[in-house]
């Protein structure tokens, strides 16, 4: 029987989101209704073409992937979110699959996996990459610590952490996730606190212990 599968493409590139398009455009069931650049835009836009399935990039200027899935299963209790992004590390699934995604994916991924998972996630289907959820840190304590403080985080205190932990200034991070001034600084003095560090330095080592920050 022939159905058609409307998707919303999430993604602060134009060249990525034609490349999406391209590759879904080969799969008869699947039609790309709309485009958004940032996670603002897609909420505007979801109630207008109501997809079937959003596929949502995490790392987008503005409010950001996380922050955006979870505004949308908040507003659209059977929204169907699909993360298709370059993280693979398990701290950014699991914070995906918590905020409300459905699925979780990467674009080291091969080509086909993208039109099947859209097409599982539609049939009511979780799905998330193989191997993605697999352990990939050692069982010190401190790690176990740390991943669990993190999970804590607020989907704005993740993003001031990532970046701050990638070098960015305040000034730069403010900038970044459209925030003011005063308002990150009280961020960074938050996640020193639940961390209970005093330096950028120690904040980039945490970061590159969980997989967030690669070496």
């Amino acid at each position: 029987m022939k159905y058609t599968i409307k998707v919303l493409l999430v993604d602060d590139h134009a060249v990525v989101r034609a490349g999406f398009k391209l590759l879904l455009a080969t799969s008869p069931n699947i039609e790309v209704v709309a485009e958004a650049e940032s996670g603002e835009q897609a909420i505007q836009l979801y109630p207008a073409c109501l997809p079937d399935v959003v596929v949502l990039d995490l790392s987008m200027p503005g409010i950001g992937g996380l922050e955006t899935i979870k505004r949308l299963a908040l507003r659209h209790k059977k929204v169907n979110i699909l993360v298709f992004s370059v993280h693979d590390e398990r701290v950014y699934v699991n914070r995906a699959l918590n905020a409300g995604a459905k699925g979780y994916i990467t674009k080291n991924s091969a080509p086909e996996i993208l039109p099947e998972t859209i097409e599982a996630i539609y049939n009511g289907q979780a799905y998330v990459e193989e191997g993605l959820l697999k352990k990939n840190m050692s069982e010190a304590l401190e790690q176990h610590d740390f991943h669990l403080i993190i999970q804590t985080f607020s989907a704005r205190e993740f993003d001031v952490f990532r970046l701050l932990a990638k070098g960015l200034t305040a000034h730069k991070i403010a900038v970044e996730l459209c925030l003011g001034y005063k308002t990150v600084a009280n961020y960074i003095t938050q996640i020193k606190k639940k961390l209970q560090v005093s330096s950028i330095a120690e904040i980039a080592h945490i970061a590159i212990l969980l997989g967030v920050l690669k070496h």
